[in-house]
C-alpha cells in the first residue's frame, strides 16, 4: 500500500476515533446531567418536606437535628437557645404576621447555609430553618465525582475508540492493498502474454505480406492456432488473478506435468527470444514430471521466470525439469549478470533491484513483480523459489521447487 493510502486511512481512522470518543462523551454528560439533576430534585424535596414538618411542630425543642424553629405569637418570638446567627428573621416574622403569605429564602451564617421559611400556623407565625449545608456539599461531591468518572472514561474512550477504528479500518486496509495489489499483478501478468499474442500476430502478417509468402493452409491453420491458445492462456491467467483476488477461493488442483508445460512455455517465449536474439533452450527430459497444483498458476511460475531471465540474458536462456528427492525442480537460468551477494531474499520483493558488483551499469538487475508473483504461486503450491549458483559460474539460476504428486 503507498504513503497516500497509508494517509487516507490513518485520517479516516482519526475521523472515526473522535466521532466515536464525542459520541461517548456526550452520552455521559447527559447520563451526568440527568443523574445530577435527580438527586438535586430529591435534595431539595427532602429539604420541603423537613420544612413543613418542622412549621407543625409545637415547641422548638421538638425540632430535629439540624432544624431551628421559632414562633411569634402575641406573647413575642420565642426561639430556642442555640439559633445559628442571623435567626430568628424578625422582620420576615413580621411581614407574614401583617399579610399571612409565607415566605421562603436561602439564608447564609457562619458558613453555612440554610433555607428558611415563615408561614402562618393557626394563630402563631411559626419560623423553620434547615441546614443544607450537608445536602449542598453532597451534590458538589457528586458533581466532582462525575467530572472526574467523565475525564477518566473520555481517555477510556479516546484509546478504545483509537483501537476499534484500526480494527475497523483493517478490512478497508486489506481490501484496498488486495485492490491495488490486483492492478499491480494483472498489469504484469497480462504484459507478457499480450507481448507474446503481439508478436506472434505480428510474425504471422509478416509472413503472410512477404513477397517469398508461400503459407500453405496448414501452416496459416497452425499459425492461427497457436493465436487462438495464447488467447485462451490469456483469459486463463485473468480468470486465475480473479480468483486470487479472494483469499476464501481455492483454485482447483488437478495432476500437471512439469515437462509439457514448460515445453509450452518455452514454445510461447520462443518468438520473443528470437526478437531479442537470445537462444531459448530446453533441456531433454525422459518422461513426465508430475506435481498437484492449478495449470494456468504453474504456467504463470514458468512464464515469470523466462521472463525474468530473458530481461537479463546476454545470449542464452536454459530450461531444465528435474527431480530431487521427492521435489520437483525447474531450473531457468541465464547468462545475464547474475544475483549481487545476499539479495537471495530481497530478488523475490516486489519492485525491488540490486548491482550485482559490475562495473557496467547496464548490470543493475530490476526485479520488478514477476519473481515475487512467483514465489507467492510457488508458496501456495507448497513450494518455493530459489537462487542458486548458476551453471559454469556465470549468470543466473533461479529454481522453483514443488512437491511431487503422491502416487
Amino acid at each position: 500500500m503507498n504513503t497516500r493510502d497509508v494517509a487516507e486511512l490513518r485520517r479516516a481512522a482519526i475521523r472515526l476515533s473522535v466521532q466515536f470518543t464525542a459520541l461517548t462523551v456526550v452520552l455521559l454528560v447527559v447520563m451526568g446531567a440527568l443523574l445530577y439533576s435527580i438527586v438535586a430534585a430529591g435534595t431539595v424535596e427532602s429539604t420541603t418536606r423537613a420544612l413543613e414538618d418542622a412549621s407543625r411542630i409545637d415547641s422548638p425543642r421538638d425540632a430535629p437535628l439540624g432544624v431551628f424553629v421559632s414562633f411569634l405569637d402575641n406573647q413575642g418570638v420565642v426561639s430556642p437557645r442555640v439559633m445559628p446567627r442571623g435567626l430568628p428573621d424578625n422582620a420576615a416574622m413580621a411581614r407574614v404576621a401583617e399579610t399571612g403569605v409565607e415566605e421562603r429564602e436561602g439564608f447564609s451564617a457562619g458558613g453555612r447555609t440554610y433555607e428558611v421559611l415563615t408561614t402562618l400556623h393557626g394563630d402563631r407565625v411559626v419560623q423553620a430553618a434547615v441546614d443544607t449545608h450537608e445536602g449542598r456539599e453532597s451534590l458538589d461531591r457528586l458533581a466532582w465525582a462525575m467530572a472526574v468518572a467523565i475525564a477518566a472514561a473520555t481517555v477510556l474512550a479516546v484509546a478504545a475508540s483509537a483501537w476499534m477504528a484500526r480494527r475497523a479500518m483493517l478490512p478497508l486496509s486489506e481490501s484496498l492493498a488486495l485492490q491495488r495489489r490486483f492492478v499491480a499483478d494483472a498489469s504484469h501478468e497480462l504484459r507478457t502474454p499480450l507481448t507474446l499474442l503481439s508478436t506472434r500476430a505480428q510474425l504471422l502478417r509478416r509472413k503472410l505480406s512477404g513477397p517469398e509468402s508461400d503459407l500453405s493452409r496448414d501452416a496459416v491453420s497452425a499459425e492461427v492456432s497457436r493465436l487462438v491458445e495464447d488467447s485462451k492462456l490469456l483469459t486463463a491467467i485473468l480468470d486465475d488473478l480473479l480468483i486470487s483476488t479472494d483469499p476464501r477461493e481455492n483454485t482447483a488442483q488437478t495432476a500437471v506435468d512439469l515437462v509439457a508445460l514448460a515445453a509450452n512455455a518455452v514454445e510461447l517465449a520462443a518468438p520473443q527470444a528470437s526478437q531479442r536474439n537470445i537462444g531459448l533452450h530446453m533441456d531433454d527430459f525422459d518422461g513426465s514430471v508430475t506435481v498437484e497444483g492449478s495449470p494456468v498458476a504453474l504456467q504463470r511460475i514458468l512464464t515469470s521466470l523466462i521472463s525474468n531471465a530473458l530481461d537479463h540474458a546476454r545470449t542464452v536462456v536454459g530450461v531444465a525439469v528435474e527431480i530431487r528427492g521427492n521435489d520437483a525442480r525447474i531450473v531457468v537460468s541465464d547468462d545475464g549478470p547474475g544475483f549481487a551477494p545476499g539479495t537471495e531474499k530481497r530478488a523475490f520483493e516486489r519492485f525491488s533491484s540490486a548491482r550485482p558488483g559490475s562495473s557496467d551499469a547496464d548490470a543493475t538487475r530490476h526485479y520488478g513483480l514477476g519473481l515475487a508473483l512467483a514465489a507467492e504461486i510457488a508458496a501456495h503450491h507448497h513450494g518455493k523459489i530459489l537462487i542458486e549458483p548458476a551453471q559454469r559460474g556465470r549468470g543466473a539460476a533461479v529454481v522453483a521447487v514443488l512437491p511431487l504428486a503422491r502416487t
